[in-house]
């Protein structure tokens, strides 16, 4: 697939930032000032939950400037059946189902997470991978490549089958298939895990099982007390020197 910029603008801090689409794969890309004068700079895939790009921007903007502040590109593209995607019949019943089950304050079973998350981690890891292979053939974007956030199954999976990811920073928010347990055991790269102790929508013995089940040799697990949104701002810094750490 071919990467064709679709719009530009410089923000207040001197980031470039591209709009492109990919095939019919929304996205964006943030540059720090420095890369038009520098060799070419790591990378930092963004991930997000599947509410849309446009629902999402300010969060991802501002995680790209504080990417960008460490001399670093970050890109984000919109995941399947989200934002201007089309939808898919499947997906639409399985958050139909999860809404059903949380509104009627009911456990939300192995069936209704399997149909929620495993066809999206097999439709957006080959498209993240295609978006890696055009970002990288850019001449500012050399890498290595770190993946930080969003729906914690596809990071599992990009982390398993991506090798050009070096490290990754991963949020316990959302709901993780069984199935994804046994991938857990193949990740091997450096993870900073995020968790908020007290997040409503999450299982907090199955985060803590998750984490045991990584192979990584270095792996931390960072938990704050708190809700799904009330991330205390200085772990943002701590995500941010170990990316630091790992991709300079």
């Amino acid at each position: 697939m071919a990467l064709h910029f679709t719009s530009e603008q410089r923000l207040a801090d001197g980031v470039l930032e591209r709009g492109f689409t990919l095939g019919e794969i929304p996205g964006i890309l943030w540059t720090p000032a420095s890369a038009s004068a520098s060799a070419p700079v790591p990378l930092i895939l963004l991930g997000h939950p599947p509410l849309g790009l446009h629902k999402m921007y300010p969060r991802l903007v501002a995680r790209a400037q504080h990417v960008a502040a460490d001399g670093f590109a970050a890109a984000t593209i919109e995941l399947p059946g989200s934002g201007d995607r089309p939808r898919w019949a499947a997906a639409e019943q399985a958050r139909a189902d999860l809404r059903r089950a949380m509104e009627a304050d009911e456990p939300v079973s192995d069936e209704i997470i399997d149909a929620l998350i495993l066809p999206l981690v097999d439709k957006a890891v080959p498209e993240w991978q295609a978006a890696l292979d055009a970002l990288l053939s850019l001449p500012k974007i050399g890498g290595p490549v770190g993946y930080s956030g969003g729906v914690i199954s596809i990071g599992v999976r990009l982390a398993v089958v991506e090798p050009r990811i070096v490290a990754a920073g991963f949020f316990a928010g959302s709901f993780v298939p069984r199935a994804m347990f046994e991938e857990a055991r193949q990740v091997t790269i450096p993870l900073h895990v995020l968790l908020q102790w007290d997040d409503e929508g999450n299982d907090r013995q199955a985060a803590l099982d998750l984490f045991d089940a990584f192979g990584s040799k270095e792996k931390s697990l960072h938990a704050n007390m708190g809700g799904h949104t009330g991330v205390p701002q200085f772990a943002g810094e701590d995500a941010a020197q170990f990316f630091r750490r790992r991709l300079r």
